[in-house]
């Protein structure tokens, strides 16, 4: 409005329409909130955290994934783009037990800065390596005991994850996701159900696994899979097999008659392959470690278990 027109209304009804603009102009200036529209930000570190994530908030906050789907979470560093995303948003929604290896400086940073931070394995009862998982090794990751941080490949797991997600959320930014969180459990009750119909088709005694590396023992735990072996003999992709690992392997492989090798991200391809052609034994692919192009969670671990159960019939 024109001063001279605010003058005309007399000294006292200018200085309230002058206030009246002053409130209007004022909040046009001050700096936006760190998500888009005034939405909270939250950053998952990785893609399958993502993808949980965006199934319970839907559209009410905005979800930055870290590291691109597909690669491997154990070796991917951040780039100064992504480190200051870190440390801007609202959220961190993090694997924690030392999946993010190439993560973890720029993390424990904006940890100390005072970003929030929900680590995902503080909610679950976590697994640990058995006796008679994998191969024989001196690696501490594979150690009897070393706790595995897959916990993706447990629907119920997941579930967990995503209950205490809602809470925190609540918690920290009065967000209420508890009717979200419901349905979301249900439908994940529903896919354990389908994956436990599904898997029933392989008779028990059938049900071994051989593996890229040890990232299918949720799985195996949940689904009642035994681990005989795997070609990387670690907790993470980043170990490679010895002449005598995978000498060891081979045995393995024979003696429990396996019927496929399952080979996912962070083991060689042409490795996997040799032991299939020495001991007769098909390679499938399998993936663990990527959101299908739907980025659906359900979708994940249905393929995944399509895979497993068509591999080994």
């Amino acid at each position: 409005m024109p001063v001279g027109s605010l003058m005309k209304q007399g000294p006292v009804a200018a200085i309230c329409s002058m206030l009246l603009l002053f409130s209007m102009l004022v909040p046009a200036c001050q700096p936006a909130p760190a998500g888009a529209g005034g939405k909270k930000s939250i950053v998952a570190t990785y893609s399958i955290l993502g993808a949980v994530v965006k199934e319970l908030v839907g559209d009410a906050a905005v979800v930055t994934v870290s590291i691109p789907n597909g690669l491997d979470p154990h070796e991917w560093s951040p780039s100064a783009k992504d480190i200051e995303t870190i440390n801007k948003a609202d959220l961190v929604f993090e694997n924690g037990l030392g999946l993010e290896g190439g993560m973890l400086k720029t993390l424990d940073v904006a940890r100390n800065n005072g970003v929030k931070f929900f680590t995902a394995t503080d909610h679950i009862t976590v697994r640990h390596v058995g006796p008679g998982e994998g191969i024989p090794t001196g690696d501490p990751d594979q150690a009897i005991g070393a706790p595995d941080p897959h916990f993706w490949m447990d629907p119920l797991a997941v579930k967990s994850v995503v209950a205490a997600l809602s809470d925190e959320l609540m918690k920290d930014f009065r967000m209420d996701f508890s009717s979200r969180a419901k349905d979301l459990a249900a439908r994940l009750d529903g896919l354990n159900s389908e994956v436990t119909a599904q898997v029933a088709a392989i008779p028990a005694a059938e049900r071994k696994l051989v593996t890229g590396h040890e990232s299918m023992g949720y799985f195996a735990q949940r689904y009642g899979f035994k681990l005989v072996g795997v070609i990387v003999p670690s907790l993470s992709s980043q170990a490679q097999p010895s002449a005598a690992e995978l000498a060891g392997l081979k045995r393995t492989i024979q003696d429990n008659h396996v019927r496929a090798i399952f080979t996912e991200l962070g083991a060689s391809p042409a490795v996997a392959q040799a032991l299939g052609d020495q001991t007769g034994v098909k390679v499938v692919e399998v993936t663990t470690h990527a959101v299908p192009p739907d980025g659906s969670y359900l979708t994940f671990l249905r393929n995944v278990a399509a895979v497993i159960t068509n591999g080994l019939k």
